[in-house]
């Protein structure tokens, strides 16, 4: 490795620290790794959805790819619904309205992995 290549990194869960997601309710963020952490291209983040828990319809400016961890919940992309559950792996293009409602009795959970850079995200009314 040169002076340049980023060093190897272990994160472990006990040092995740997860926030109330401002525009969502019942819904928890936690970014494991990112450019903080010497991550170059992309940053990965960890949801949960609790029952009753929804993000509002909203675009954001990158992708995003993600794999369900836990629980089963609905999704809302480009005015089509899915019913997703843990295993399940989804693509969320730039700028594509999406939605999430958690109507069961289980928390859901996923992981989400998006290229470093400015994120913008537009609420859609």
């Amino acid at each position: 490795m040169s002076d340049s290549d980023p060093d190897p990194l272990i994160r472990r869960a006990e040092d995740i620290d997860y926030e109330t997601v401002d525009a969502a309710e019942g819904v928890e963020k936690g970014v494991l790794i990112n450019e903080a952490h010497g991550a170059p291209n992309f940053a990965i983040r960890r949801f949960t959805i609790a029952p009753g828990g929804e993000i509002p319809e909203h675009t954001n400016a990158i992708e995003h790819e993600q794999y369900v961890l836990a629980g089963e919940y609905t999704v809302g992309i480009d005015g089509e619904v899915y019913q997703v559950a843990a295993g399940d792996s989804l693509f969320i293009p730039a700028g594509v309205v999406h939605w999430y409602r958690n109507d069961g009795d289980e928390a859901g959970a996923f992981v989400c992995a998006v290229p470093n850079g400015d994120d913008e995200i537009e609420l859609v009314e």
